[in-house]
Order: C-alpha cells, then structure tokens, then sequence
C-alpha cells in the first residue's frame, strides 16, 4: 500500500492531459508484453530454441530505448524503411507546429521533430554502440556467418577492412565468417578475432552466388548470357572444389520459377535469410518452399548477414555442425522481428515496426523504458526557479524534490 501511496503522489490527477504520449507509451510498453516475442527462433521451423540466448550486454539494457530503436530501424526492409520516413517524417513535423508556445519555438520544434528520423536512421548505420550477442550452450556447435563482405566490394563501406568485419562478427557470437566479397577471390588466412575463411560472390546472369571453400577466379562472362550459362556456374566451382549458394533476393525476385534447374545444376544451398534490406523481407512462406525443397534434396539452407559495413546489428547466425551433412548440418537462428518484415505490407511499416519492437522487449528491456520515462516525467513535473538552467542539475533537483515531499507526506 505504501508503494501505491508513493505512486499516486508522482502521478497528479491530471495526468493525461498534461502527459498523454507518455502515459500512452507506458500502456503500449505493458500492453505489448502480453503478446510477446521471443528475441531469436528457429528461421525454418518458428520454434524457441531453449540451448542458446541472445544476450544483451548491460549498456545495451540501460540504453533500451535508444538500443531498440537503432536496432527495429535496422531491421526495415527498403520499402518499409521508405514508407515509415514518409509517415513520421511530417506528422512529427505537424506535432511540433501544434504544440502550445510562441511561433519561433513552434516551428523549431517542427524541424526538430522532421529531422528526428532521418537521424536515427543514420544513427542505425553509423553509430557504435553495445549490440547483442548470441550465446550457445553445445560447444560443438560453430557460430558462423556464410556472406560478408569488406571495402574490396564496389559496395562495401569505405574504410571497411577484414580486421573490422572479425570484430563486428565477434561482438555479436560468432566464432567464423566467410569473406564473400563481390567477384574478388578471398584467399588469406586471418584466425582472430573469430576465423575469417575463403569464399567469393559471383555476380553472374541476373543472380549472386556464393562460393565457399577452395575459391579459384572464374570468367564470369561465360555464366552471364542467360539463366542456362548461370546454372553451369554450380559445375564450374565443384570442379574447382569450391559449393555454391543461391543467394537473396536475386533467386526469389528473378528466378522464383526456376528453383527445380537450379538443384537439377547442383547448386548446394539456399539463403533464405538475408539481413540486407532488400532482401530481408522475404515472405514466410516463400522462405517454408524452399526449405522444404532443400529438405527433400538434402542442401544447406542458410542466413547470411549480408554485411557491407553499414549496421552494427545482425538478424540471422548460423549453428555449423560437423557432425552432420546437408540439410541437417545448418541451422538458422534468426531475430523475430527480421522474419515479420515479409509478413507485412509496406504501408504498414510505421505503426507495424513499433509494435513489433515492443513485443519483442525482455522484461529488463521493459522495465529500462519505463525507468527512463519515469525519469523524465519527475524532471518535467517539479517547477523550476528562475533562471535554473536545464540539465542534469536541475533533474538532480527535482528528483530530490519529490522525495523530500514524499517524506514530509
């Protein structure tokens, strides 16, 4: 009861009116958590898998709702991504010039609230901070990435090298990557901080295909007519040692009809997990077709992260056994909110990708966000003196403030 009391002497009566995002944001956070997310599954079945974790370092937690908002902006596809700026964008805007205040402060906000998520965006690709990691408790199993690539591909991040695509691997659990940058051949020998092992991405007749393993260079223009010199290309890197991988979205956009030629050419797998935004929206049962294609012929089904050094989360890992051969040697973890991205329309995406964030928040995650809004409220709630400045000094104050109210009640 004395808990309650406290709560009632922060929350004034009125309340809504004078806080309503904030108090909606509260009963969306709560509300969200009834139909939760889980944060990783199985890409080809939907199941949890109860061996491994997708673990949050502590700066990620205490900065969830910057972290899950970078991390929900990256996960777009490329017409969500375009859809949610053309929503957000002005209505943010129209916010500002509807708030109470003077014109030039009106029209500030305005311009604040416009450029707000065309930051984030950039905030997404660019800034460095604390991301996931997975962890897997059977130690025989590899955490692998099958398709990266550096600043040797014309459309990798300048400046992008392999030591910083090892460590971007490494921060998020993976223990090896295959270096698959477009038409140059990956040949060197790098063991840390994760093994960076040989492949190559042949661009070839309207698909990519990933080679991995023994990788030797190939005239690309003998496999570039048309779709029948393409699928020799699968020939071509078995003589040379090397597997091939249909890669996405190439295969699903220009050659949905010609799955059967490609196993009937040897192709060895299917990506049917890409966290590129253009190939992340791939429909959930265009993604079971295939894997039920690849069950049958026993192929690897994989995820790629698809990195090219912009974006400092990835969507998908791979668990590599040994032990095991084709279909049954890979399995493919992805995050929850990358899988949904197909199964919504486009114009969906700015109401559709915050809701999917929310579900898909632990509760630690939950309980930072309403800890920073409480935070805030306090520091808007307590009237200032004049002349006090803004800042933590003043939120020190407040905070202060309201306790020794509390006390005193």
């Amino acid at each position: 009861m004395a808990s309650v009391a406290l709560i009632l002497k922060i929350v004034r009566v009125n309340f809504l009116r004078r806080h309503p995002v904030a108090l909606g944001l509260i009963a969306l956070i709560l509300l969200s958590a009834l139909s939760p997310l889980p944060p990783v599954v199985d890409a080809v079945t939907g199941a949890v898998s109860l061996d491994l974790d997708l673990v949050r370092p502590m700066a990620y937690t205490a900065l969830a709702p910057l972290s899950n908002v970078l991390d929900a902006l990256t996960f777009l596809t490329l017409d969500r991504a375009k859809a949610f700026l053309l929503l957000w964008v002005p209505a943010l805007a129209v916010w500002g010039l509807l708030r109470p205040g003077s014109r030039r402060r009106r029209v500030l906000t305005a311009v604040l609230g416009a450029v707000t998520v065309p930051v984030l965006a950039v905030a997404a690709v660019l800034l460095p901070r604390p991301v996931p990691r997975l962890v897997v408790a059977d130690s025989a199993v590899t955490v692998i990435d099958y398709h990266a690539h550096t600043d040797r591909s014309h459309d990798g991040r300048r400046g992008w090298t392999l030591e910083d695509l090892a460590e971007w691997h490494a921060a998020q659990g993976f223990g090896a990557s295959y270096v698959t940058d477009h038409n140059v051949v990956f040949d060197e020998e790098v063991g840390e901080p994760i093994r960076l092992l040989p492949g190559v991405e042949w661009s070839v007749y309207d698909q990519h295909i990933v080679a991995l393993g023994g990788v030797t260079f190939v005239d690309r223009a003998a496999f570039s007519r048309d779709t029948r010199a393409m699928l020799r290309l699968f020939a071509e890197l078995h003589r040379h040692g090397a597997i091939g991988i249909a890669s996405l979205p190439e295969y699903w956009r220009n050659h949905w009809g010609d799955l059967d030629a490609f196993v009937a050419a040897g192709v060895d797998g299917f990506e049917i997990v890409n966290c590129a935004p253009k190939a992340i929206g791939f429909p959930a049962g265009a993604r079971a077709q295939v894997w039920r294609i690849a069950a049958v012929r026993d192929l690897l089904v994989v995820g790629a992260s698809d990195n090219h050094g912009w974006g400092k989360v990835t969507c998908v890992w791979n668990l590599s056994s040994p032990s095991a051969h084709g279909y049954r040697s890979n399995r493919v973890i992805a995050r929850s909110i990358a899988l949904a991205q197909g199964d919504w329309e486009p114009w969906t995406a700015a109401y559709t990708q915050p809701w999917l964030m929310l579900e898909s928040l632990s509760w630690s995650e939950r309980l930072s966000w309403l800890t920073w809004i409480l935070v805030l409220l306090i520091y808007r709630a307590v009237p200032r003196r004049a002349g006090d400045p803004r800042g933590l000094g003043i939120l020190a104050r407040s905070l202060s403030l309201k306790i020794l109210k509390l006390r005193r009640s």
